[in-house]
């Protein structure tokens, strides 16, 4: 039939969106259960840790990744282990947890420091703290010489001794967070307070002194002193603050470490708080394999708190879900997806693939607002708190500005920008994860205003997003230009346009974003401006913006110098976004990162390239367009 070519060319593009859809979707349904132990209802209990009412599942995450950079831990004998059911093993089994290869080397010099070798660990990079345990001492050692150097001059070797150093000295916290390692059947101890406390104060010193005394037992009040020193331990050393007040518990200052809570017991008799009593009755079963007990256990704390803290409870939930989902790694794949889709329509098919592509970006940009917007209702903030949040919220404005773009100009190329920079932002922001563990961190008391947040923050990001989206757009035309025949007349000034009509909306958002942030600084620090290195960045990305658009309306460039610019303005902005914070100065020096150095130099000595080929003759180009 004549009619069947096209309608199938335009049905394939929804068929397409059809299948990413149903596996975005997929990702979203519930964990399946491999496990006898109900490990899912485990990982929403709520914890405080540092400051933030969380779910065990989260710490448990979070810890991993800073730990070996995923999430995923693999057993001596080959089990694949959920991040619940490790840190069950971290908290109740240590000697079992202590096997458990989870803890990453690369450096050789810091693999040396343990008689160690990459083929020693899994993956020839992870290994157990039983690996590591005889070198700890010079680990330490060297940890607290290397805390002697500033960190924007260490060696590598100085930043990865202190990185495992306090990787090691956080396991050791969360091993102590609800037992006191070392200390031999601590659970069934705890179990039998209410006989040891009489028993023990009864033998006590100064009890032996009062008429009528019974016969004194020194073994029942080195019983009582052992665990009293137990308790004192993890209340000091504990990572995690799981246990919630009798009373208003969604208030995070009143929860307290389970060494707190025993210690209180003391003075109560032995009579353990009833949220310390389910934590024993959870150890208790995990260390003798009772599932039944287990689950029993764990639902009936869940039902107790779905009654007395059910908004809480319900975050929690989303936020174990959300976990497990990892909507922004979905994004990324889809984005990718995009990427190359939009890249063979200039080769081949240009409309199928191009809308194809159009839908793809489409669906990752929704996923990714559902993940930002999720973030947001999670923390009670705007979408930019800290950098991690501030990579994504870069990625999301360009992505869709892009989606503007390309259903204006339909050429496949706001699709390919936006595959390549939703891409390369949520690259960025993974990274930023596996330095900072939990990306939901309490503010900073200065940053602590949601107005600020939402104005000047939520701005002047925009802004930084633009400007990225410009120099990508600019790019695009240049190597396209240069390194194939693809870059015609009709393209080569859609692209021109774009830019520049890019730059006039980053100017605008740059400049409104950095007035409003000298505006919160006057309210906070009592100045307007202070020269700080964050806001000279932010005023360099406005005055290079306006530079662009006045040698353009001046005539002093034309197409490739303009893109030449705007190229250059990648480098502004990265700078200006992550370059100050390097610097290690400032009352702005917040999310120093010395690794992201070389990243940030090689990512300039592209740009310059980049600009390189801009400038290159025009007879020189395999495209050779008229503007």
């Amino acid at each position: 039939h004549p009619l069947r070519p096209p309608r199938m060319k335009k049905l394939l593009p929804l068929l397409a969106l059809a299948i990413a859809v149903l596996a975005t979707l997929f990702t979203l349904r519930a964990p399946s259960q491999k496990s006898e132990y109900d490990l899912a209802g485990f990982g929403g209990l709520p914890t405080l840790v540092n400051g933030r009412i969380k779910p065990i599942d989260t710490v448990a995450r979070t810890s991993l990744l800073l730990f070996q950079g995923r999430q995923r831990v693999v057993s001596p004998d080959g089990r694949t282990l959920a991040p619940a059911e490790w840190l069950l093993d971290v908290l109740y089994r240590p000697a079992l947890a202590n096997k458990y290869q989870t803890f990453e080397i690369v450096h050789p010099d810091v693999l040396a420091l343990f008689n160690l070798t990459p083929d020693d660990g899994a993956g020839r990079k992870r290994f157990s703290v039983d690996q590591l345990s005889p070198g700890v001492a010079e680990l330490d050692r060297q940890a607290k010489l290397a805390d002697g150097v500033e960190s924007a001059v260490r060696s590598s070797f100085q930043s990865a001794v202190i990185q495992l150093r306090d990787s090691l000295v956080l396991y050791q916290h969360l091993q102590n967070s609800l037992v006191a390692t070392g200390t031999d059947d601590f659970l069934a101890q705890v179990a039998r307070l209410e006989q040891i406390v009489p028993a023990g104060l009864a033998s006590a010193p100064m009890m032996q002194k009062q008429p009528g005394a019974k016969p004194a037992d020194p073994a029942a009040a080195k019983a009582l002193l052992d665990l009293n020193n137990a308790f004192q331990t993890m209340d000091s050393f504990g990572y995690l603050l799981p246990i919630a007040p009798a009373a208003d518990k969604s208030t995070p200052f009143k929860w307290k470490s389970a060494g707190a809570s025993l210690l209180a017991s003391l003075g109560n008799g032995g009579k353990l708080e009833p949220v310390m009593a389910v934590y024993v009755k959870l150890g208790l079963a995990w260390q003798g394999f009772q599932p039944a007990a287990f689950n029993d256990a764990v639902h009936a704390y869940r039902a107790q708190l779905d009654r007395e803290i059910p908004g809480l409870m319900q975050k929690c939930d989303v936020e174990a879900r959300f976990n497990s989902a990892a909507p922004f790694y979905t994004a990324m794949v889809l984005y990718v997806l995009a990427f190359l889709l939009a890249i063979f329509s200039w080769l081949a098919l240009p409309a199928t693939l191009a809308r194809t592509a159009f839908w793809f970006t489409a669906l990752a940009f929704v996923v990714a607002t559902a993940g930002i917007f999720t973030r947001m209702w999670l923390e009670g903030r705007p979408p930019v708190t800290n950098l991690y949040s501030s990579a994504l919220f870069v990625g999301w404005v360009a992505v869709l500005l892009c989606l503007v773009l390309e259903w204006l100009y339909k050429n496949a190329i706001g699709s390919a920008a936006a595959g390549l920079i939703g891409f390369a932002t949520l690259l960025i922001a993974h990274h930023l994860a596996l330095s900072t563990g939990d990306t939901m961190e309490m503010m900073r008391a200065v940053l602590d205003s949601n107005f600020w947040l939402s104005t000047h923050v939520v701005t002047i990001t925009v802004g930084y997003g633009a400007t990225f989206l410009a120099g990508l757009l600019a790019l695009i035309y240049v190597f396209r230009g240069v390194f194939t025949r693809s870059l015609d007349s009709d393209t080569a000034d859609a692209l021109g346009r774009m830019v520049y009509g890019i730059v006039c909306f980053a100017t605008l958002f740059s400049f409104v974003g950095t007035v409003l942030g000298g505006i919160w600084a006057d309210q906070s620090w009592g100045r307007f401006w202070g020269w700080d290195p964050k806001e000279n960045g932010a005023l360099i990305i406005v005055l290079w913006n306006s530079l662009i658009l006045h040698a353009r309306w001046g005539g002093l460039v034309k197409a490739r110098g303009l893109m030449a610019l705007a190229i250059f303005g990648n480098i502004v902005t990265a700078w200006s976004w992550f370059g100050v914070n390097m610097l290690g100065v400032g009352l702005h020096s917040y999310g120093f990162m010395n690794a992201a150095f070389w990243w940030l130099l090689g990512f300039a000595i592209s740009q310059v390239f980049a600009i390189l080929c801009a400038i290159v003759p025009r007879a020189k180009w395999r495209s050779l367009p008229s503007s």
